[in-house]
């Protein structure tokens, strides 16, 4: 619930927030809409590699399988990390007010990452070995 409530705040944000100086705007919109559609590129990816397993909540559903191919080679949370991309990538079209907001979704996600792992290793033996193997989080060389 509280990413769906940070969520709609980014979006507000990018509607009713101060612009971003007009000297920069038309660049950082630019960057922006590149970024926000990374973001939705990196999130069906790991969508469409989840499959049927794919779930809103952080514990896995049952039968699901540890999922180590596809972009889940290269990042552990790419879902996460497509929300996030979208999110900044809004946030710089938009609005800095946007990008406070990001804040708080970055921080959300971080700790619902964590929690997630700590049921993954629960759950998978061998997910210490994948996590030592995928060391990036959420975007593929970067984080």
């Amino acid at each position: 619930m509280a990413q769906f409530v940070i969520g709609l705040a980014i979006v507000v944000c990018g509607f009713v927030g101060a612009r971003w100086p007009s000297s920069v705007r038309a660049a950082l919109a630019v960057v922006g809409v590149t970024v926000l559609a990374a973001g939705v590129v990196l999130f069906a990816l790991g969508a469409s590699a989840l499959g049927p397993s794919l779930t809103p909540y952080p514990r896995p559903s049952e039968g699901a399988m540890l999922r180590e191919r596809g972009i889940y080679r290269r990042v552990r949370h790419p879902i996460y990390g497509g929300v996030l991309l979208a999110a900044i990538g809004w946030s710089l079209a938009r609005s800095p007010l946007a990008l406070l907001a990001t804040g708080l979704l970055w921080l959300l996600l971080e700790l619902k990452s964590r929690h997630e792992e700590s049921m993954l290793l629960e759950r998978y033996p061998q997910y210490e070995a994948y996590r030592s193997r995928v060391r990036r989080r959420f975007v593929p060389a970067v984080y």
